[in-house]
């Protein structure tokens, strides 16, 4: 990986202010830096020294005048942003300023293949800065001269198959995928505005992402937001298993549900969450009952969320969470357990974890370019 090149403290301050702007003038970089006009352009100037930004085009202002319009240049390069999900390999490549530059998908067997793909798409010459793999997993701090990988053995194999296909030496940042849906969902989705929130995903398994005040809470492990873990079956006599909610919510109990209940005379039995949803809004009457079902128990840990986090918003994803069928259930079993709280379906589907490891790739990615500022001061 080539190293970022060290940058005065206003230099690294205007590259960060580019980065997000995408595009901006002088005057513009001035106004959103903080900073005074000469020393904007003298930031300017460094950077496109070291082909950090570069002139763009040009604009006109309210005079008449025009000026020019900078954007990143060649040097600033690109990150990856890599989904490991239970069944698909989602990778996308991002310039620093965010837009996209490569994309790919595959099975979670052709891990190292799609990251090849994705990577062999990106500009020649366009230093890779940083990774965010996001895993279906707890994932541990950081640790000096330690690699990442996930704590638990749910993500390593595919993992650790994946990374073969990274380059040496390159930062590798490993988030968990809930939390990524959640900041897609901060940013792009249905939480925009909205500054805490939970994110609750509810699918093959259960999970939670917490925002509170813009940040995602990961707490002390890195583990906060398991549901899985919960406590269930909770009673006299009932001795909770591991991971026991996860099994009763999660979609292969919601199908083994139906094919209990399934009557011969309405067809074959759907096989798949989304054949169930679908036979549910065709009006088949054994669908609609256990996608109701379905509705209230996820209403129930929406209501556990509210009692502990009182986040005031729940989006609700996943491939069985974010389908609109099970929202009325949902806010009635939540309003007659708790207080008011405002329930949402996802608006970023299945591509959440990945747009939001590329969100959280990008500022991790400006962050190694100016994380030198004030060596030359």
């Amino acid at each position: 990986m080539a190293e970022a090149p060290r940058l005065t403290e206003s230099a690294s301050a205007v590259f960060a202010v580019l980065a997000g702007a995408g595009s901006a003038t002088r005057p513009q970089l001035a106004s959103l830096a903080g900073l005074s006009k000469p020393t904007v352009s003298s930031a300017v100037a460094e950077l496109e020294s070291a082909r950090l930004a570069a002139h763009s085009g040009t604009a006109s202002g309210v005079t008449g005048r025009s000026a020019a319009v900078y954007g990143l240049g060649p040097a600033a390069g690109a990150v990856l942003a890599v989904d490991l999900g239970p069944a698909l390999t989602r990778v996308r490549g991002c310039a620093l300023d965010g837009t996209l530059l490569a994309q790919a998908t595959g099975t979670r067997d052709e891990a190292a293949d799609v990251v090849r793909e994705a990577l062999a798409a990106l500009p020649a010459g366009a230093p890779l800065r940083t990774v965010v793999v996001a895993v279906g997993d707890v994932t541990a701090r950081e640790k000096e001269g330690a690699r990442m990988r996930p704590a638990t053995a749910k993500a390593g194999p595919v993992f650790d198959a994946m990374a073969v296909a990274l380059p040496p030496g390159v930062p590798v940042h490993l988030e968990n995928n809930v939390n990524c849906a959640a900041l897609a969902e901060l940013h792009e989705g249905a939480a925009r505005g909205r500054r805490t929130f939970g994110y609750l995903r509810i699918g093959v398994g259960i999970g939670l992402g917490i925002v509170v005040g813009g940040e995602v809470l990961r707490g002390a492990n890195g583990a906060a937001g398991e549901l899985a873990r919960l406590p269930y079956p909770w009673d006299d006599g009932r001795e909770p298993r591991h991971e026991a909610l996860e099994e009763y919510i999660g979609a292969r109990s919601l199908l083994r549900r139906a094919a209990e209940a399934w009557p011969d005379e309405d067809g074959p039995c759907p096989r798949t969450a989304e054949q169930l949803f679908t036979r549910a809004g065709e009006g088949r009457a054994v669908a609609r009952a256990v996608i109701d079902r379905h509705a209230v128990d996820v209403g129930r840990l929406a209501a556990a969320v509210t009692a502990v986090l009182d986040p005031g918003l729940i989006v609700l994803g996943g491939s069985t969470g974010a389908d609109p069928q099970i929202l009325p259930g949902v806010r009635a079993e939540l309003d007659r357990l708790s207080w008011p709280t405002e329930v949402v379906s996802s608006m970023v589907g299945d591509l959440g974890t990945v747009v939001g490891a590329a969100r959280l790739a990008v500022t991790r990615g400006v962050q190694t370019v100016t994380e030198t500022a004030g060596a030359k001061d």
